[in-house]
């Protein structure tokens, strides 16, 4: 009986199993069925259409969308990727409409889509390099710093910056950290554990009045090395607002100052920059420094927030080394993930 749901008549009148092929035929018959001679199917899902065709152009355009009223472009920016989303909603509303040129117009967003986004779904990362970072968010709030540092330590990390870093846990995390890293240094709220000296350590100004950002040279075997911490100032989406963040926006640009002014060759940035690799608004960063994930990464390795990631907030950003691979570490109790990356330091000129 089960045999005979997969039968079907063949040319010379017996019976033999369908072919997939033809199952899809079956199946894109009956989903169409109907459609043929109906003048309507061109006429019907202009909405549809017109929808699809202002998803392409904010993908498209998005950096021209202002900032003036509410950062609404930073907030697209921020949540680029997930425009994606409504290229399959609008797809199955034109075949449910049965509208020819609504599923015309659908193409045009989902290649907009692909031609941003698209590279990122291949896996890039690699199996060399000779440094191995990573940057934790650890959140202030977090009920067991001890547990928390034990796990990205377990990393096998060679660099590792923590964020948000409250002045009653230091404490805690330079015991759990002392066995793997013999040299580090905090300052304000942000810290930085190595494996190799640390020499040149100082704040970052970044125009907050408390300090939230550090930098120092690592003496690797390679050569040295200026490892950037930052953690830019939060920022927040309210209704009477917008996407407020006046004051990320400011310390970003005297970041991306102080790395401008960096006299050591190779950079190393670690950080939680409260924004994405999209975000106009860190151009002063990220127009200096590359990102290991957009070169080296596999997908687009969300690390905010923990329990459901929707954007890369968490940065690993070089120059003069090469990514050779970038991902997300496991989940610790803060509400932000690990992110890691190893990259070749370029030896050369």
């Amino acid at each position: 009986m089960a045999q005979q749901a997969y039968m079907t008549e063949t040319a010379d009148g017996g019976s033999g199993p369908e072919r997939p092929g033809t199952r899809l035929r079956r199946l894109a018959h009956r989903l169409f069925a109907g459609w043929r001679g109906d003048p309507g199917i061109w006429r019907r899902g202009a909405v549809l259409a017109a929808l699809a065709l202002l998803l392409a152009l904010v993908m498209l355009l998005h950096a021209h969308i202002p900032n003036a009223v509410g950062n609404l472009g930073s907030l697209t920016e921020t949540f680029l990727p997930w425009l994606g989303l409504a290229i399959p909603v609008l797809l199955v509303l034109g075949l449910l409409r049965k509208s020819a040129t609504a599923l015309i117009a659908v193409v045009l967003p989902a290649i907009v889509w692909l031609n941003l986004f698209g590279g990122l779904l291949a896996d890039r990362t690699g199996t060399g390099g000779d440094l191995m970072v990573a940057t934790h968010n650890v959140n202030a709030d977090n009920p067991d710093p001890a547990a928390t540092a034990t796990d990205v330590a377990a990393s096998g990390a060679d660099v590792l910056a923590l964020e948000e870093l409250p002045a009653s846990a230091v404490p805690v995390y330079e015991k759990a950290l002392a066995p793997t890293y013999e040299h580090h240094a905090v300052v304000g709220t942000v810290g930085l554990w190595s494996k190799y000296p640390m020499t040149d350590v100082r704040a970052v100004d970044i125009k907050l009045g408390w300090k939230r950002a550090m930098r120092a040279t690592l003496a690797t075997p390679e050569g040295p090395v200026a490892v950037y911490v930052a953690h830019l100032p939060s920022v927040r989406v309210k209704i009477e607002a917008g996407f407020t963040a006046r004051q990320r926006d400011k310390s970003a640009d005297a970041l991306g100052e102080a790395i401008a002014d960096e006299p050591v060759r190779r950079v190393v940035l670690l950080g939680d920059l409260n924004g994405t690799m999209n975000d106009r608004s860190l151009n002063a960063v990220t127009s200096q420094l590359r990102s290991t994930q957009g070169a080296a990464g596999s997908g687009f390795g969300f690390s905010w927030p923990a329990s459901f990631p929707m954007a890369r907030i968490d940065q690993i950003m070089v120059r003069g080394a090469e990514p050779e691979s970038s991902w997300t570490l496991p989940r610790t109790d803060s509400d932000h993930l690990p992110v890691a990356a190893r990259v070749k330091l370029d030896t050369g000129s």
